[in-house]
């Protein structure tokens, strides 16, 4: 799947985000490598410490529906350019592997970046540190 196609349908999540506080409303879209895509969103508790991030929700969403292998996850905020994964979702992400890539952007800017998890979080702890 085409970077642009995965970050479109990233923006198309963002819309369904619950963000009555901080207003900052967060999509992702996560490829598994079965080719299925897993939708995320973030959600906004008034306990802050409850709110779960976009790229959360689409890897539990996945693991839960028994996918445990990713290509890439696209991620689309409503900041005008790009946003990266905070470090609790780079953390979750990296259990899955440090290849995966990373899509960020807006299309409508014709903005598309790509990363590998690794270069987010180069000095990782992974279960090979266990």
């Amino acid at each position: 799947m085409e970077n642009k196609e995965l970050l479109k349908m990233a923006e198309k999540a963002r819309e369904n985000a619950y963000v009555p506080y901080s207003k900052f409303r967060v999509g992702a879209a996560l490829l598994g490598k079965s080719g299925k895509v897993y939708l995320g969103c973030n959600v906004e508790i008034a306990s802050f410490g409850a709110t779960n991030c976009a790229e959360r929700t689409a890897v539990f969403k996945a693991v839960s529906e028994g996918e445990q292998e990713f290509e890439k996850i696209a991620i689309a905020s409503s900041n005008d350019e790009e946003t990266f994964p905070c470090g609790i979702c780079r953390q979750v992400l990296v259990e899955f592997g440090k290849d995966l890539k990373i899509i960020l952007g807006n299309t409508e800017k014709n903005i598309i970046k790509e990363y590998t998890l690794n270069e987010l979080l180069p000095h990782s702890f992974t279960k090979e540190d266990m």
